[in-house]
């Protein structure tokens, strides 16, 4: 890969990463019982309400009038024709069912399992409005990675009726939640409410599955994941999802007094000495090997031991339901002895 790629890989990378536990219980109040009349009152009498039709599942699940950075949408009756932008939204279509309607996308989905060869692939961040146009979908869900400076590069598409949702590039855990029954509420399908709740089940009961086994560890190991090598290092602090799979792990970021994503110099790794060293890039030949040369890494504890791994890129920097995958790659790494 050229250069010039890698560091558009690189950017993408920072960009489009990483969400936090949200919901809520549903807990039912205690039934008001209504204090008995007095003998001497005089009851007035109120006329019987008409009962109410229970509604459907279906019609329970309002589709949404806004996108998920809040703009309008008016949306189609039926979905059967997308335009899907960005990998993240990519895949959770393909995970609820809907990856044979996805006409066009985008150059880093174009290789996602589940939808079909040969359909057009657009520029990211060079949307080609007429042309999206012309292909008539009934929806265009488009990642806010486009929105570059915050101008809209779709404000054509939308004006020309064709429903354009963006969404943000969430960070947190729970925002992914929120993405996947969100993309469902646009469907409008009671298959895709199901798929997305089954969806949302697994990565849950995943997530649940590895932190119970990392309460019992005692020996806590402290981490570093690079996301982008030399000489353009770069790691993550809180405010990230993988920084939420670190902890869920039962392990400690050595970066986590840090917030977001940052420059990481040798001198901090160097000083932070981690217990074990993730990496993600998969744009170089050999990112490990990369590492192990670099001058001083040789007195990291990691280095030493021999505890460098390589973790799947897409899952662990796409936004969505595929982030458990690199979480249990992560777990088997960081603690092969609880997880393997």
């Amino acid at each position: 890969m050229s250069k010039k790629r890698g560091i558009i890989a690189i950017i993408g990378l920072l960009i489009i990463a990483v969400l936090a536990a949200c919901g809520g219980n549903n807990m039912s109040p205690a039934n008001d019982v209504p204090p008995t009349p007095a003998a001497e009152a005089v009851a007035t009498p109120t006329p019987t309400p008409e009962p109410t039709p229970e509604a459907s599942a279906a019609e329970e699940r309002l589709r949404p009038e806004v996108d998920r950075e809040g703009y309008a949408i008016s949306l189609p009756d039926e979905v059967n024709t997308i335009i899907s932008i960005g990998p993240s939204n990519t895949e959770v279509l393909v995970a609820l069912g809907f990856g044979g309607n996805i006409i066009s996308t985008d150059t880093f989905s174009w290789d996602v399992e589940g939808i079909n060869e040969g359909i057009a692939v657009l520029d990211m961040m060079a949307l080609d409005a007429e042309f999206i146009i012309n292909l008539q979908p009934d929806v265009i869900i488009v990642t806010g990675m486009t929105r570059v400076g915050g101008e809209d590069p779709l404000t054509a598409v939308s004006d020309s009726g064709i429903p354009v949702i963006f969404m943000p590039t969430s960070t947190r855990i729970a925002e992914i939640i929120l993405d996947i029954r969100f993309i469902a509420s646009v469907l409008g399908t009671e298959e895709a409410y199901e798929a997305a709740e089954a969806i949302i089940l697994h990565v849950e009961e995943e997530i649940n599955h590895i932190r119970s086994i990392a309460e019992n560890i005692t020996e806590i190991r402290t981490v570093y994941f690079e996301i982008s090598p030399a000489p353009w290092m770069f790691s993550f602090g809180t405010g990230t999802f993988l920084q939420e799979m670190i902890e869920i792990i039962g392990a400690v970021n050595i970066f986590e007094d840090q917030e977001g994503w940052f420059s990481v110099s040798d001198e901090m790794l160097l000083y932070a000495n981690p217990d074990v060293i993730l990496t993600n890039v998969d744009y170089i030949d050999d990112p490990i090997g990369e590492m192990l040369q670099r001058p001083g890494f040789d007195t990291i504890s990691a280095v030493q031991n021999g505890y460098i791994f390589l973790i799947d890129s897409a899952s662990s920097s796409r936004a969505n339901h595929n982030i458990v995958i690199a979480l249990r790659q992560m777990a088997e790494a960081i603690y092969p002895e609880y997880f393997r």
